[in-house]
């Protein structure tokens, strides 16, 4: 008996879970498909998205929503596995603050101070504040639940991240929305829904995802 609970051990053992990154790449589609059916059943795309894609504002608030959902998908990559360092890719952060930056600038330097607070207040930033979590909440909840098959050895600095990366794909589906382009409105009110995801993620993260 000895020998055969020995064999129906290693064959237990030989059988794999799924790895984090497969998993992201499994259910994080799925996520993004229910933030898109809700943008589909609440929202619509803004009536003049092509001419303004010929701008330089538009495009902006993509890449900084995107590049910051980017980042923050590669450091949770490294956070759910022990032992890997996240430090090296956390530099990706500099590109959506570097992206931002620069529009800001390019606002304060090119056009007259009487038109920044309103492109700061802009038209709709408590819809802003409410659709950038809600389009960001399956995605996170997505990431959550693949982040369950690593091992983070912080949890809240996983949630965290996780949080931040369905920030920014919430604020990036947000966009197509938005007739808000100024990139001062994006920082404050895109920033606010974002970082209400974070801090969400972090709390969360605390609780599922310890080990």
């Amino acid at each position: 008996m000895r020998t055969d609970d020995l064999i129906r051990g290693l064959a237990a053992d030989d059988k794999r879970e799924t790895s984090p990154g497969w998993a992201v790449a499994l259910l994080l589609p799925a996520g993004l498909a229910v933030a898109v059916l809700l943008f589909s059943l609440m929202l619509r795309i803004r009536p003049d998205f092509l001419p303004m894609l010929a701008t330089p504002w538009l495009p902006l608030k993509f890449a900084v929503t995107l590049s910051l959902a980017v980042a923050a998908l590669l450091v949770v990559s490294r956070l759910v596995r022990p032992g890997v360092r996240s430090g090296p890719v956390a530099i990706g952060f500099l590109v959506p603050c570097g992206v931002l930056a620069l529009g800001i600038a390019a606002v304060l330097g090119l056009t007259p101070p009487e038109t920044w607070m309103p492109g700061l207040v802009g038209h709709y930033a408590r819809y802003c504040v409410v659709f950038v979590p809600l389009m960001g909440a399956p995605i996170l909840a997505a990431l959550l639940l693949a982040m369950r098959k690593g091992a983070p050895t912080r949890p809240g600095l996983a949630g965290a991240c996780a949080g931040l990366a369905a920030g920014g794909l919430g604020a990036a589906l947000y966009a197509f929305h938005c007739t808000d382009d100024s990139p001062l409105f994006v920082l404050t009110w895109y920033g606010i829904g974002i970082a209400a995801l974070t801090a969400a993620g972090a709390l969360i993260g605390r609780r599922v995802l310890a080990w």
